[in-house]
């Protein structure tokens, strides 16, 4: 039995105050463009996986890990010749994380993970209903 919804968000973009709480897949970039439209939210995500896009200048693409422990949500990074960028269903199925913050390691996630694993460890059903969890730009 799932305890926490699954929601698929190609745009981290379209991240709102219904995701209160869920566990979040995203096809976006960890940077901080990205990790803005999660902290901003008055009621955040429990998690959030990013894909790592290649790490980027100065590790730009990873900076979601530290933005997002800071206001108390597990950040994950899945690898970007793991899964697409800007696609959520790929993170999912195919993403293998190479990046946790220290709330994700407290939950005991771990590197190498699979995304799918990381969100049957957290309580939510991997495979969600695309009619009600998914949303696209």
């Amino acid at each position: 039995m799932s305890t926490r919804a699954l929601v698929l968000l190609d745009s981290i973009a379209l991240v709102n105050a219904t995701h209160a709480g869920t566990v979040i897949v995203s096809g976006s970039h960890g940077g901080l463009s990205a990790s803005h439209f999660v902290t901003a939210q008055t009621h955040k995500p429990f998690a959030v996986a990013f894909n790592d896009a290649g790490g980027g200048k100065d590790n730009a693409g990873r900076v979601a890990l530290h933005e997002l422990q800071a206001v108390g949500v597990l950040a994950i990074l899945y690898a970007h010749t793991s899964a697409r960028i800007g696609e959520a269903q790929d993170g999912l199925d195919n993403g293998v994380v190479n990046g946790l913050n220290e709330l994700a390691l407290a939950q005991g996630l771990q590197l190498g993970w699979r995304i799918a694993q990381v969100v049957r460890h957290l309580g939510a059903d991997p495979n969600p209903d695309p009619d009600r969890d998914r949303a696209q730009a």
